[in-house]
């Protein structure tokens, strides 16, 4: 007997299979079903949005759909961890050929609500389209709980650079699956489900960061954007940067390169990123680098030992 396709179960089928079982948070008055979702934050609101598409963001021969839902919420709501707020919201637009399996589908929405519940967050509503391939779109609502945003513009000299996360895992493992290997193991996983640290945000806002931003392009791109915002220079400490066992693996077995260069420009692990005053880093995070002040006629840099990195590739671009 042939799989059900979503074909098959028809958009509000779907829509209700998706949608089973939704528990609400107080903070979410209308969830799915109603032509908006409805909630009642304590706070200002943030919001951003994320897309991932099939053969650009994953591949069904690298991830699952498990992986696919966890991914997609994830990247989003690191987004909302990089402004200090609390993730609060979920609403996701998916697209797919109408042949795909309703399993597919369902296994992906049992990532997105894994992912959400990680988070602290809700799924409080979407839509379903017909399109070529699989596309899906992820806007996310945070709550900044009367805390100030966390802004890419608020670094200033004498602070230092620490992060929380991973760094350059999820690199080293595309550099493993484009090759046609799935090991080793860390780095697969790492490349196929980010490990967004959820909550921090919030602790680097209490703790007083004077800025933050989630590494979606690797620190030095990433950090490019903060040091250009707010005027300044930043310094990364090659020393203070641990490389994984597996990243230097995958580094020897592929062509002797430098493993940091993982790390350096690596995306898609989604740690925070963030400026403090000297003491204010939290527990928990690694300092990694200053910030410094701009010399004359100097532009806003990353440079890692006082050089620029020999083999930054600027990080992701998509254009």
């Amino acid at each position: 007997m042939a799989a059900r396709t979503i074909a098959d179960e028809g958009e509000f089928g779907l829509i209700a299979a998706v949608t089973s079982g939704l528990t609400m948070p107080d903070a979410v008055t209308v969830g799915p079903g109603d032509d908006c979702a409805v909630f009642a934050p304590t706070g200002q609101v943030v919001v951003s949005t994320d897309a991932l598409y099939e053969d650009v963001h994953f591949r069904k021969a690298w991830s699952g759909p498990h992986d696919v839902g966890r991914k997609a919420v994830g990247s989003a709501l690191a987004d909302v961890e990089a402004m200090g707020a609390t993730p609060l919201g979920v609403v996701v637009a998916l697209s797919a050929p109408p042949e795909t399996p309703t399993d597919w589908v369902l296994e992906f929405t049992k990532g997105v609500r894994e992912e959400c519940e990680l988070a602290g967050a809700a799924l409080v509503g979407g839509d379903t389209t017909r399109g070529p391939a699989i596309g899906v779109v992820v806007t996310v609502f945070g709550d900044l709980h009367g805390r100030t945003p966390l802004l890419r513009s608020g670094a200033r000299p004498g602070d230092v650079v620490a992060y929380i996360g991973r760094l350059g895992m999820a690199a080293a493992g595309l550099a493993v699956l484009g090759r046609g290997f799935r090991s080793p193991g860390a780095v697969v996983r790492a490349h196929r489900v980010p490990e967004v640290p959820y909550g921090q945000g919030s602790v680097a806002s209490q703790a007083g960061a004077t800025s933050l931003i989630d590494c979606s392009d690797g620190p030095l791109a990433d950090l490019g954007h903060v040091a250009r915002a707010s005027g300044v220079a930043i310094d990364l400490d090659s020393g203070s940067l641990d490389v994984d066992e597996a990243q230097k693996t995958v580094a020897a077995a592929i062509g002797g390169g430098d493993p940091l260069n993982y790390i350096l420009t690596g995306g898609d692990d989604h740690a925070l990123l963030g400026t403090f005053a000297g003491s204010d880093v939290p527990q928990g995070w690694t300092v990694i680098g200053r910030v410094l002040p701009l010399g004359p006629d100097a532009e806003a840099s990353v440079t890692v030992d006082g050089k620029v990195w020999s083999d930054d590739a600027g990080g992701w671009r998509h254009f």
